[in-house]
Parts: structure tokens; C-alpha cells; sequence
């Protein structure tokens, strides 16, 4: 196959992104029109709330199984792994002026970080923190390195990054979230019941069969692909709390594991959108703005719980008093 023709085969699934992007936008842009909402009439507030969206959705769907491993700070350390990777990008171009984006090379070396936490684990017999502080300190480290070694420009558009910028979010960067997402939730459709199994029983899973190994691999590079999404509009620092906060608000009113993943998603996507909004109308930072308004849910989520367990003791009490209330069947006054 020639250059031109794998160029073709490449190019071709983007434009189609790029069409289908197009007309999400065109959409956003009439309902703005309809009801008079400003924001609405940029493109780039159109790419910031699919962008948003679509990590509302894959967040939880990989977080959920995270916090039940106790694996919750996974996320910070491939977000500063993912910063080496945008570094190293950056770096490419500046020095041989290719057009290399800074998510690609963000999504390759974040999927090597990845593997690599789970491979010092198995090889070292470390602790799983210790292998994410291993490999958080390397990328975090490289990343810094590469930066002084060439200033200037480098240095000025890594801040992007690193905090997050919605009018960064161009119509390649959002095609490029949109492929991440549609990965991210058919692999997790299709192996969720083996990725239960072993976020509960590793030692049943491995029993009945489940390559254990395999699957932990798995995890950390779907979490890789969600951090590297969730980099254009949280920024590197902030990245790691979609992962979790939505998480913890869902788990403090579900009442099992597939309802908490769907009230997950759907406290996420309240943060995403209040937040976007916010972050625009008071030209704050979005990334800040949507881990704070998350945070709100996450205490509300908080007093809900606290309020629907008393009223099921209240409830509880109030069936055992009638139980051996005297009065009950009529004959305290026999």
C-alpha cells in the first residue's frame, strides 16, 4: 500500500468525525439561536460541551471500577505521565518541525506509563502506590526536563495543558476524544462482567480461568485513554477528580454497582455542563470550575445519603414500636 493510499485510508474516518462534529455543532449553534443563548455562537463552546460530555460517560465507566479497587490515584499518576507525553509532542515539532498533535503522543506514552505501573507491580512485588508514585515522579520529571531544554514558545504553550483551556478544543482534538470514548465504552461493554469479577474476587477470578493479569492491564490503559480525553478541558492537574468524585457522590446514594455507575455518569454530566457554563460566564478556568462544582454535588450526594439512612431507621423504628404497641389489636383498654 503507497503513502497516499494509507493517507486516504487515515483520512478518511476523520472527515467523517469531522462531519458528524460539524453538525453537533450546527445543532448547539440553532438551540443557542431558539433560546437566545449567547455562548451558544462559538464553535469552540460547541467542541468544549461534546468534549465534556463524552468524559462525563467514560470517567465513570472506567473510575467506578477504580475506586472499588482502591486504585483512585491511578488517574494522577498517568495525568502527569500524559504531561511527558504532551511535552515530548511539543518537543518533536519544535525541533523537527513535524505536525505531530500533543494528544497523540500524550495517548502513546500514558499507554506505556500504564503498563508499566502493572509490570513494576508484578515484577517487583511493590504495592500498586508505589509503582503509580514510580512512574508519576519519572513522567512528571521528564516532562520538566524536556521543557527547560527548549524555552520559550514550549514553555509559554504547555500551561494549556496543564490547567486546561476550552478555546483550545479544536475540531481535532474533539475527533480525537470522540475515538478515545467510542474505545473506552465498547471494551468495557463487552469484558464488563470479567472487569467486575475482578475488581471483587481476583482470587475467584483467577479460578475460574480469567487471565487476572491481563485484565489489570487493561484497566490502567483504559484509564490512560481517559485521562488524555479529559486533558483538554481539566488540564493535567485536575484530571484525575473526573475519575473520582463523581464516583464517591454516586456511591453515597446507589445501591449496588450498576446503579452507581449510572448515577456516576449522571452527576458527572451535571458537573461538566454547570461547570463549562460557569467557567465561560465568569471566564474562569474550566477545569477548576467543573472539580468544584463536582465537589457540591459530592456533598450534597453526601446530606442525601445522611438523610435517606435516618429516615430508613426512622422508618425501621416506627414498624417494630407497632409491632409491640399494646394498642395494636384493640385490647389495652380490655
Amino acid at each position: 500500500m503507497t503513502g497516499s493510499a494509507i493517507g486516504d485510508a487515515v483520512r478518511a474516518p476523520y472527515e467523517v468525525l469531522a462531519w458528524l462534529i460539524g453538525r453537533w455543532s450546527d445543532a448547539l449553534a440553532a438551540v443557542g439561536d431558539a433560546l437566545g443563548i449567547g455562548m451558544l455562537d462559538y464553535v469552540f463552546m460547541h467542541h468544549a460541551f461534546l468534549v465534556g460530555g463524552l468524559i462525563a460517560v467514560m470517567a465513570p465507566l472506567v473510575g467506578t471500577f477504580l475506586v472499588h479497587r482502591q486504585m483512585a490515584l491511578i488517574g494522577d499518576a498517568l495525568a502527569h505521565t500524559a504531561f511527558a507525553g504532551v511535552a515530548v509532542g511539543l518537543f518533536v515539532n519544535s525541533i523537527l518541525g513535524t505536525g505531530i498533535s500533543p494528544y497523540i503522543a500524550a495517548v502513546v506514552v500514558a499507554m506505556l506509563a500504564a503498563l508499566a505501573i502493572e509490570l513494576i507491580s508484578e515484577v517487583t512485588d511493590a504495592y500498586n502506590d508505589v509503582s503509580m508514585a514510580i512512574v508519576l515522579s519519572t513522567g512528571f520529571a521528564l516532562g520538566a526536563v524536556l521543557i527547560s531544554l527548549n524555552t520559550g514558545g514550549l514553555a509559554v504553550g504547555i500551561n494549556q495543558y496543564l490547567f486546561g483551556n476550552l478555546a483550545t478544543v479544536s475540531r481535532e482534538n474533539a475527533a480525537l476524544l470522540v475515538v478515545l470514548f467510542l474505545v473506552v465504552s465498547v471494551v468495557v461493554t463487552v469484558t464488563y462482567k470479567q472487569l467486575l469479577y475482578v475488581t471483587f474476587d481476583e482470587t475467584a477470578a483467577r479460578v475460574a480461568g480469567l487471565d487476572v493479569r491481563w485484565y489489570n492491564r487493561l484497566m490502567t490503559s483504559l484509564t490512560a485513554m481517559v485521562v488524555v480525553g479529559a486533558m483538554q478541558i481539566m488540564g493535567v492537574i485536575l484530571v484525575a477528580a473526573m475519575l473520582v468524585v463523581p464516583v464517591a457522590a454516586a456511591a453515597q446514594v446507589a445501591r449496588g454497582f450498576r446503579e452507581a455507575l449510572l448515577a456516576s455518569v449522571v452527576l458527572a454530566e451535571i458537573a461538566v455542563i454547570v461547570g463549562i457554563t460557569l467557567s465561560y460566564r465568569y471566564e474562569a478556568t474550566a477545569g477548576g470550575t467543573i472539580v468544584l462544582v463536582a465537589v457540591a454535588v459530592y456533598v450534597a450526594m453526601v446530606l442525601a445519603g445522611k438523610l435517606q439512612s435516618r429516615r430508613g431507621v426512622a422508618e425501621e423504628s416506627g414498624a417494630t414500636t407497632t409491632a409491640v404497641d399494646p394498642d395494636a389489636d384493640g385490647t389495652a383498654g380490655d
